[in-house]
């Protein structure tokens, strides 16, 4: 089964996910997402596969500065705002099948192996 980490390599959650991954066995595909994003429909999958919904996992921070504001936006005005700034997009996010889980803590992502 393939196992996918959207990525970012500067982050060092993402970071030890990755290497939590490895050190099970698992060399996953590697999707940096600030050079790769994910389309509107592929976020909403993601979404749905976390059982999240976008607000859940918007980088405040970012969003902010990126001029986003949740309060004021639909779910698919923000994945559709996230999709435009990705850095905006909370990671590591790691998908195997039908499962998906956000890696803060990094150790959650094994819940998907």
């Amino acid at each position: 089964m393939t196992v996918t980490i959207y990525h970012n390599p500067r982050c060092s959650k993402s970071r030890q996910a990755l290497e939590l991954l490895r050190g099970r066995g698992v060399e996953p595909r590697i999707v940096e997402y600030l050079k790769t994003p994910p389309d509107a429909a592929e976020l909403t999958r993601l979404l749905k596969l976390m059982g999240k919904r976008p607000r859940d996992i918007l980088r405040r921070k970012e969003a902010a500065e990126a001029g986003i504001d949740p309060d004021a936006l639909s779910d698919e005005a923000l994945v559709a705002a996230m999709v435009k700034h990705p850095v905006t997009i909370e990671r590591p996010i790691v998908v195997s099948g039908k499962k998906a889980a956000l890696g803060r803590p990094p150790e959650a992502v094994l819940s998907v192996l």
